[in-house]
């Protein structure tokens, strides 16, 4: 079996300090491999980066015609900022409901600036409020138990199942519960990528074509409600046109390149965050996808500085390459 390989090295005055190895899988929409990097293979859970496509099911069940901002927010996985909570409310206004339908756990923002101003911790400041307001608005639409809808054999969880091995082409290896209390399923990162792919090419998603269309109109348009203030999301989808991007936990980052129709899965076996931009950044500049400018634009994330003294002493850059089908 292939093994992970090293992604991301960290040299602090000449010295390599760390490594972070893991693996990528890159896939066209019939879930062909297109290039890849340790073990396409690798079992992860989608964790967050599977909000587009929950989003798209909520879309699909409530049937509103929502903006591309509170589409964006659903998709997202937000700094609890002001303009995503307030976001988040338009979404459960929709609904008739309030921040206490929410059955996220209480969380402070990501943002440390705003955590900052905020006294305690709530329900809506959790970075996944977005995808439950979503998922309320379906239940509410379509006449569903409001108070269970996190539970797997809720009917908006067995519909985001069945899309599941719709978009991957697969069936999960695990379903298990995210952080929020959702049910998250697992896949091999081959998997993940054909689902980003299908995300690109939304026809190959049947019934849920136009809520998939939707969610990532959403993102591409509203890229700030999806993460926030100095979040890899938001910076990679301002600075490139035509890729959306949404990280999961424990190192899994997902990708679409729109007009090629191909997915990127990323998995960091450490589960480390600070290999997600030196890794995204090689890989999309290995598959053709930045030019010039964008590849400029993106240099402060493709090569972290390694601080010393609050001086400059190295830095954290990846050097892998991709193996092509």
């Amino acid at each position: 079996m292939p093994s992970p390989v090293p992604l991301v090295r960290v040299i602090r005055s000449g010295v390599e300090e760390a490594v972070h190895l893991g693996s990528i899988a890159v896939a066209d929409e019939d879930g062909g491999v297109v290039a890849s990097a340790g073990d396409p293979g690798r079992v992860a859970f989608a964790r967050s980066s599977m909000k587009p496509l929950q989003a798209a099911v909520s879309l699909d069940l409530a049937g509103d015609e929502l903006s591309d901002a509170e589409v964006a927010v659903m998709c997202g996985s937000h700094n609890g900022e002001p303009v995503h909570i307030s976001t988040v409310q338009k979404v459960l206004d929709r609904a008739g409901l309030g921040f206490s339908a929410l059955r996220c756990p209480p969380a402070l923002p990501l943002d440390p600036e705003t955590a900052r101003t905020v006294p305690e911790a709530r329900r809506e400041l959790h970075n996944c409020s977005g995808k439950h307001a979503g998922m309320l608005l379906a239940c509410a639409r379509r006449g569903f138990d409001l108070g269970s809808y996190p539970e797997p054999f809720h009917p908006v969880q067995q519909e985001v199942l069945r899309a599941a091995g719709l978009a991957s082409g697969t069936t999960p290896v695990a379903v298990g519960i995210d952080g929020c209390g959702i049910p998250v399923h697992a896949f091999p990162l081959l998997g993940l990528a054909t689902m980003y792919a299908r995300l690109a090419r939304p026809a190959r998603l049947g019934s849920l074509a136009a809520g998939a269309e939707s969610a990532v109109r959403g993102m591409v348009a509203e890229p700030y409600l999806v993460a926030g203030r100095d979040r890899i999301c938001t910076l990679v989808m301002e600075a490139v046109s035509g890729v959306v991007v949404k990280v999961g936990a424990e190192g899994l980052l997902c990708a679409a390149l729109l007009e090629r129709g191909l997915g990127v899965a990323v998995k960091v076996e450490d589960g480390s965050g600070r290999a997600w931009g030196p890794t995204l950044v090689r890989a999309l500049r290995l598959l053709g996808a930045l030019g010039r400018e964008e590849s400029t634009s993106l240099e402060g994330l493709a090569q972290l500085p390694v601080l010393g003294g609050g001086r400059g002493v190295g830095e954290i850059r990846a050097d892998f390459d991709l193996v092509f089908a």
